[in-house]
């Protein structure tokens, strides 16, 4: 008698479960690990038979539980064992669909072996040469086509994942949402949401803070076991008492879904991230449907990775070197010299007193106090459109590029004016907060300069830097130097503060450190920011 899936067999992809009427045995290193009459044989579209054994004939002494895990959206998660006899192992060769779903149901607790890592298998004694197979069926794989000639043109990860609904549609599966979760390289983000909806235009992206993963909400969903490794999720949503064990769950039930499938997509290093299917049809999805998509996973997964690896290149490359910066690299700018000659408001911030700051307070005090001037400082660059360069010990550069050099009163001037403006009110608040908690006031001197500069790469071939260089870079930090002298803490050129008259004065004329000219140095009208 042939035990089937709940699966029609005329559909493309089949699972079928049938009692072997063989005697089956598995020699490992010379050691039977399994022999058994009541052997299950399965029978998967485009794969080789494999053999279930039931458990109570299988050499458990042989077999050490591992923590690896697959999953499969219509058999369930597999849990895996290393066989050892001997001085031979084979390590995560052994799998069982411990709680398998209903469609594999009947191999539920039984044990298969990888046939490569056997070393004899014996159909009643009978050595077998190679692992038992059906004829290829005639029925391709929809998704194959789409794979071939569509899914490469997508141009972003939301791209993608409508054109991937698009083929789940055409290919007749009875989609009503699809879900994408990916985990990035981000200071800020775990990572990033996808979502199509067959009743709503567009994708819907969503940003998942490092905060967030921490919250109630997230550990109670069905991503938080994926994401830690403990494979899949299936839940039928139909009949009398669905299993409605995720929160998710109950709010889709009553928005009319009937079948809910979250799967892992791995990435070639090991990441896991979440793809998800919902269903509001009756029914919802069939063994078939799901077998097609279960078999193009790993070639999805490796284009999603694509994708996702620019983005996380691009997050990186403006994290550590600035997002226009980052930008120019991403596009090419990568060889020493690589860059080219702007115009710009330079910047240049140095906290005072750090050296004894460092001395004598605890290295976490320290580095936090470092990073709440450092919040207050490029913050404020950032927000008024400049660009942060470097971080040096804890000096800040950063540039307001000029569109036009010959615009008397370029935005630069002004938006650079504000962003002074904002850091020293930011560390304001910050001091008012560090002195109720008996902590020492952050102090900063600032000089800004505008000049034409070199902005591009330098150092060795092996190790560059995207930085500015240029005598108008080395003026702005001799500018800082100033602060300190003068007693005030901002100074500006006078070519800077010919693009915003009227809201800086003159201290007169000063020497720079190592600048021949003498120039005329400027500061706010009002006595502090």
């Amino acid at each position: 008698m042939q035990l089937m899936t709940r699966q029609d067999a005329r559909e493309g992809y089949r699972v079928t479960i049938s009692p072997s009427q063989n005697r089956i045995r598995a020699v490992f290193n010379g050691e039977t690990v399994a022999d058994s009459i009541r052997v299950l044989i399965m029978r998967e579209t485009r794969l080789p038979w494999v053999y279930y054994f039931h458990p109570d004939d299988v050499r458990s002494d042989f077999l050490t539980r591992t923590d690896h895990l697959t999953n499969c959206p219509f058999k369930g998660n597999a849990s895996y064992w290393t066989i050892k006899a001997g001085d031979k192992s084979a390590v995560n060769a052994a799998w069982s669909y411990e709680e398998a779903f209903d469609e594999a149901s009947t191999v539920k607790g039984y044990i298969a072996f990888d046939w490569r890592a056997i070393d004899t298998w014996l159909r009643d004694e009978e050595a077998l040469d190679r692992q038992p197979r059906d004829d290829q069926p005639t029925e391709d794989n929809p998704f194959v086509d789409w794979l071939v000639r569509d899914a490469w043109k997508p141009a972003t990860i939301a791209d993608l994942l409508a054109n991937a609904a698009e083929a789940m549609i055409s290919a007749g599966l009875p989609l009503w949402r699809l879900r994408l979760f990916i985990r990035t390289l981000n200071p800020q983000l775990y990572g990033l949401f996808f979502r199509w909806q067959r009743d709503v235009e567009g994708i819907e992206e969503f940003q998942a803070t490092h905060a967030g993963v921490q919250s109630l909400q997230y550990r109670n969903s069905p991503f938080a076991p994926i994401i830690n490794g403990e494979g899949g999720v299936r839940r039928r949503l139909e009949g009398a008492n669905p299993e409605l064990d995720f929160p998710i769950l109950k709010d889709i039930v009553e928005e009319g879904a009937t079948d809910y499938v979250a799967v892992p997509l791995k990435f070639s290093d090991g990441q896991i991230n979440v793809l998800t299917l919902v269903s509001d049809q009756p029914g919802g999805f069939s063994t078939s449907h799901l077998g097609y998509l279960y078999e193009i996973l790993p070639n999805l997964g490796r284009l999603v990775e694509a994708h996702a690896q620019r983005l996380s290149s691009l997050t990186l490359l403006r994290t550590y070197l600035g997002r226009d910066a980052g930008e120019r690299v991403m596009n090419g700018l990568v060889k020493r010299g690589d860059g080219e000659d702007v115009h710009a408001v330079i910047w240049f911030s140095d906290l005072r007193g750090s050296t004894k700051m460092a001395d004598t307070m605890p290295r976490a005090d320290y580095l936090a106090a470092l990073d709440q001037y450092f919040d207050s400082v490029a913050g404020a660059v950032l927000e008024n459109g400049g660009e942060v360069l470097k971080f040096i010990g804890d000096a800040v550069l950063a540039i307001f590029p000029v569109d036009k050099p010959d615009d008397p009163h370029p935005a630069a001037c002004t938006n650079a004016l504000s962003a002074v403006r904002q850091a020293y009110q930011q560390i304001e608040a910050v001091n008012a907060e560090r002195m109720a908690q008996g902590q020492p006031r952050l102090d900063f001197g600032t000089g800004l300069h505008r000049g034409n500069i070199t902005y591009g790469n330098i150092g060795t071939e092996m190790r560059l830097d995207f930085t500015v260089i240029g005598p108008a870079v080395n003026e702005a930090a001799r500018i800082e130097d100033l602060c300190k002298a003068l007693g005030v803490p901002v100074l500006a050129s006078s070519a800077f503060a010919d693009g915003v008259k009227g809201d800086l004065k003159s201290l007169g004329v000063h020497e720079l450190r190592g600048v021949e000219s003498r120039q005329e140095i400027f500061t706010l009208v009002t006595d502090r920011p």
